[in-house]
Order: structure tokens, then sequence, then C-alpha cells
């Protein structure tokens, strides 16, 4: 009876079943070209069915992530048909001065129209909403958003938005992403700088104060965290050294030694793909935060282009187009957008080059470049 029993056993373990002939076919595949028109698609998809709860406040950034992903993608003529609409949207959602001025402190945008804000931004810009403030990081992909649509800013109100971020600042040099308080840490300091840059008005912060917590906030692994005492980071390290870049600080607040010390860090955050910390398995979105560290360092070329492009390409859904932070997993529009910015960094063909430090395409970069050389220009500057 004994020897039936293992004999049933092995006969039940090495026997296939369903179950395995289904992990068989849906194993990972190995993906070695861009599934460009799927990825169109998704971000088309995305800017169709913009979330109505969970995500509701933060609209904004997931319309940037689809806008800013299809620019990349080299087709933004596919959304010329609604690019008006979006613009018009974009506006409507900016925290109007009133005619005081006393509530320049709120100023910038929202993520959405939650608080009942009325779409039309002639109505918009005479209705006050109580306890209405905007939010530091929907300011800086709004305005992301217009750059990319073309759009010359002109309808933005670039004193108040200013007023707005500055109101945002702590003691401590961090920022804080809205009025009414919330966590304050790298990311926000982030948004801060690429506001104040894409305005041309550093007014906005004590500079010498968001210096001064980007450098305490440098851990004794080489690396940046959140804020001072933290884990080292991809993320953060991305936010503090794009940040140092935007106040043309990053050569002077950090030594030679500092600089070579973060450039091994980030060096050594690459397996396949690039991971957040160590110990963690790569994740699609590093590409960019990593990448991008490493380009603005000048160093990218040092790191292993080939297995990098290869995990991120693994990160693709053959079904319904985008990208996941892991292989075989459900794609989102955060990890779509970022895996395809970490491939333009490499020179992944068919994608438009990006600048990396406002995380925006060059062509973007190109177009702020020009309006700020027409605003020095202007009779008001």
């Amino acid at each position: 009876m004994a020897t039936k029993t293992r004999s049933h056993e092995a006969d039940v373990k090495h026997r296939p079943s369903k179950r395995d002939d289904y992990i068989t076919f849906s194993a990972p595949k190995f993906r070695d070209e861009l599934m460009r028109n799927k990825h169109i698609t998704f971000f088309k998809r995305v800017l169709h069915v913009l979330p109505s709860q969970q995500l509701d406040t933060h609209r904004v950034s997931v319309a940037y992530f689809a806008i800013s992903g299809l620019d990349i993608l080299d087709c933004l003529s596919d959304i010329d048909n609604i690019k008006d609409h979006i613009i018009d949207w974009i506006y409507s959602l900016q925290v109007q001065p009133s005619q005081t001025g006393d509530n320049y402190c709120q100023c910038g945008f929202r993520g959405c129209s939650m608080l009942g804000h009325s779409y039309n931004i002639k109505q918009a810009s005479k209705q006050s909403i109580a306890h209405d403030s905007s939010n530091i990081a929907m300011t800086y992909t709004a305005l992301v958003i217009l750059l990319i649509l073309g759009d010359n800013l002109s309808k933005v109100h670039k004193k108040a938005v200013i007023a707005g971020i500055r109101s945002l600042q702590q003691s401590d040099g961090s920022f804080v992403s809205a009025l009414e308080g919330s966590e304050n840490d790298m990311r926000f300091v982030y948004c801060a700088c690429c506001v104040c840059f894409i305005l041309d008005d550093w007014s906005g912060m004590d500079v010498d104060k968001t210096v001064s917590y980007i450098i305490q906030s440098l851990s004794f692994e080489g690396a940046f965290g959140q804020r001072p005492f933290n884990e080292a980071h991809g993320g953060s390290t991305f936010c503090a050294v794009a940040s140092l870049l935007l106040m043309n600080k990053l050569h002077t607040a950090l030594t030679e030694k500092q600089l070579s010390h973060l450039q091994r860090w980030l060096l050594r955050r690459q397996e396949s793909g690039f991971t957040g910390r160590p110990n963690k398995p790569a994740d699609t979105c590093y590409s960019f935060w990593v990448g991008s560290a490493l380009q603005i360092l000048g160093v990218l070329d040092l790191s292993n282009v080939t297995y990098n492009r290869s995990f991120v390409l693994s990160t693709q859904s053959p079904i319904t187009g985008g990208f996941s932070k892991y292989p075989e997993h459900i794609p989102d529009p955060l990890h779509t957008y970022l895996g395809l910015g970490g491939l333009s960094l490499i020179g992944e063909p068919g994608l438009s080059p990006i600048f990396p430090a406002l995380n925006m395409s060059q062509r973007a970069y190109d177009h702020l470049t020009n309006l700020h050389r027409q605003w020095k220009d202007g009779p008001d500057h």
C-alpha cells in the first residue's frame, strides 16, 4: 500500500495539469521591439477615461503622463482635435487671484474641479470657493501640459503663481504640496524649482534655504533621501540633482568627491534595469529617475544600455499597450510614460529626445526657451 501511494504521488506530481499549461502559455517572453502603436492607443484611452474617483484630485498629473507620453512618441497630432479643449480645461483649473490680491498665497493650479469649480474659464475667474488652494505638483504638471501643447502661458497669472509657491516653503527650505498642509519632502522641492524655472522667476523661494535642505538630505550612502536622515532613494536623488541643476547650483553645492560618490551610487542601482534602492527589484520607472540623474551628471554612457533596454521592453503589455513596473504586471500611465522616458534617454529609435531636468521633451523645452527670450525682450520685463 505504501509503495502504491508513493507511485500515485509521483504520478500526480509529474502529470501535466491545465494550470501548468496556463503557466507555460503565459510565461514572460523576450520583447525586443517597442510596441509604439499600442502605447499610442493606451495613452489616448487614458485621456478619454481620466479617473473620476480615486485619483480625482490628481487628474492633471494623469493627463500629463498621457500627453507628455504622446509627445515622446512624436504623435501629438493624434490629439489635435482636442488640444484647445485640453488647454481650456487646464486654465479653468487655475486658482484666480482676487481683485484685492488677498488670496495670492493660494494661487496656482488645482488637480481637478472636484470642489464644484466651473469649467467655463470666464465664470471660473469670478467664482470664489472657500478653502480653494492650488497644489504644487498640479501646478508644475499643468504648466508642462500647456508648454507641450504649444501654449504661450499668456493666461498664467505668473506673479500670483509665484506667490503661491513662495507660501508653501517651510522654514527648513523644503516645501509642502498645499497651503492647508501636507508632508514636506524632495518631491515638492523639485516641483517648486520647476515652476520657478518655467516662469523664469526665482522670487518664489529662498534659494539658499532650498539648497541647504537638499544638501542636508545627502545620506551617508552618497545619494539623496526624501528629507534629512532618510535612506537614499532613486526618485528623491533625481529630484535633488535636477533641482540643483535648475538652480544652477549643482557644481557649487556639491564637492567633486560628493559628485563622484553620487555617480557611483546611481550606477550601482543597475541590475538588468534600475532599482530605486539597494536590495530591491528592478522597476521600469527607475530607468527614467536614475537614468536621468546619470545623464545630468554626464555618466549615463557608463551604464549597460542593452540590459536596461531589454528590461524596460519586457514590461510592455502586448494586449493593452502600456508599461508596468515589472514584467507581466498590469500597465499604468505613470510607468508607461517613465518607461518611454527611460528609453528616450538611451536613444530608442522612434522616440523624441527628452530634457530630463524638467521631465519634458526637448521640443517642449525649446519652446520654453523661446518664450523666455520673448519675455526678456518684451516691454514688461
